[in-house]
């Protein structure tokens, strides 16, 4: 069975690389890989939060923590599982490898990748295996995006070891956790280097990054940060298209005011992407013109930019005609009307914390989870430092609250990246 497993494993990464693998039908979250499979296809019964320590609060650890969320469950709406990594590292992001069986979960500061296996009990993950390899292999710094490939996992990190600054590239392993190699970020001729986001259009052969910071700024005090004028200047004005089938990357966008999370189009036929710029409040389009071309260009605001409410996260519907934007600055998370994705308009807003960061939203668009962190030492101080999971259902026209989840109250940490859960993931409803 191992060897069929590995065989099985080696043709679906060569099938990537000529272009002939077929990504199964969506569902599961809008921001996953399209190479996952084993994906939910009915209502999620847990949600995976990737916890940041915080010193004296528990056991002062990174963690995933478990929720149930099971309508009708005995314990939904609470935490049902820890599983802590014995160490604080600025927990960020996470993803699932392609057969869903597996968590890799990074650590911006630590520069650790720690892997949970969410598949031999989905209630109960358990910490299997730690990554420590990534810089000595790589030279880069700061694991954030984990996309899932056939069999391997490509790494998208923020910085590098040599001077933590925004240079940077992605580094690919395979599902085992060995290194396999390193493509850097282009630099010159108008590219940055810089990196964040990974987002993967296989019917368009087209693989897109976006850029964020590199550790000098994302481990610096947020108020020290603003008020220099240096260092506001090393953030990332780029994107780049790459060719999937080469790794290479084809061209760059000029995007200013760091591009953060990308989410393509899930319709049949679309051709365009969306992203959101932190330090602008913009909404980009990432798109072919008449003439086959990918070209970007800004299509909406995001708040009232003058205030920089720092749009952060967002989610594009399954039928790719909404998208919800949270913003952290002020606490608020909207929804934005694309089904002409060139004149996105935003329809609702809510405040949803003091501080609101991740959202995440089931397929079939009723439930939307928000969580509260941002980074350490970015996060707000004294009362509006909330921390906390919620779930809300949307019935098109409002978000109802249907349960918080203090973390502070329950010494666990600050509350960040979120993933859906099920006990047999892939099963019919």
């Amino acid at each position: 069975m191992h060897l069929i497993r590995f065989l099985l494993t080696i043709a679906a990464a060569l099938a990537l690389t000529a272009g002939a693998f077929t990504p199964p039908a969506h569902a599961d979250e809008t921001c996953n890989s399209p190479y996952l499979s084993n994906l939910i296809r009915g209502q999620e019964d847990y949600l995976y939060v990737w916890t940041l320590g915080v010193a004296g609060m528990g056991d002062g650890f990174d963690k995933l923590v478990t929720l149930d969320v099971k309508p009708g469950s005995a314990t939904y709406g609470k935490v049902i599982a820890q599983a802590s990594v014995g160490e604080r590292g600025e927990a960020h992001h996470f993803g699932f490898t392609d057969d869903r069986r597996f968590l890799w979960a990074g650590a911006l500061d630590s520069n650790k990748i720690h892997v949970f296996d969410v598949g031999a009990n989905p209630a109960q993950p358990k910490l299997v295996r730690t990554i420590t390899d990534l810089g000595a292999r790589s030279g880069l710094l700061g694991p954030h995006t984990f996309y899932a490939l056939p069999g391997r996992m490509l790494v998208g990190t923020l910085s590098n070891t040599k001077d933590g600054g925004g240079v940077t590239g992605m580094a690919l392993y395979n599902n085992q956790g060995d290194f396999i190699r390193q493509y850097a970020l282009p630099v010159g001729k108008g590219a940055d280097g810089y990196g964040y986001d990974i987002a993967i259009n296989p019917a368009r052969n087209a693989l897109l990054t976006s850029s964020f910071t590199g550790r000098q700024n994302y481990m610096t005090e947020l108020g020290t940060l603003i008020k220099d004028p240096a260092a506001m200047k090393k953030f990332g004005n780029t994107m780049v298209m790459w060719n999937l089938k080469a790794m290479r990357p084809d061209k760059v966008f000029e995007v200013p005011g760091a591009p953060l999370e990308i989410r393509w189009s899930l319709r049949p036929g679309d051709d365009w992407a969306i992203t959101s710029t932190a330090l602008t409040s913009k909404l980009w389009l990432v798109k072919k013109d008449a003439r086959g071309e990918w070209q970007a260009k800004a299509v909406a605001d995001i708040g009232d930019p003058s205030k920089t409410p720092l749009p952060v996260d967002m989610s594009i519907t399954a039928d790719s005609k909404g998208l919800w934007v949270n913003t952290f600055m002020d606490g608020t998370t909207r929804y934005f009307d694309i089904s002409n994705p060139e004149a996105p308009r935003q329809t609702y807003a809510k405040k949803t914390g003091s501080q609101v960061n991740m959202v995440s939203q089931s397929w079939d668009g009723k439930r939307v989870y928000v969580s509260s962190s941002l980074l350490a030492k970015w996060d707000k101080g004294g009362k509006d430092d909330e921390q906390f999971v919620k779930l809300y259902s949307w019935d098109g026209k409002e978000l109802k609250e249907q349960f918080v989840v203090d973390f502070y109250q329950l010494k666990l940490g600050r509350a960040h990246h979120m993933k859906l859960g099920a006990k047999r993931p892939g099963a019919p409803v």
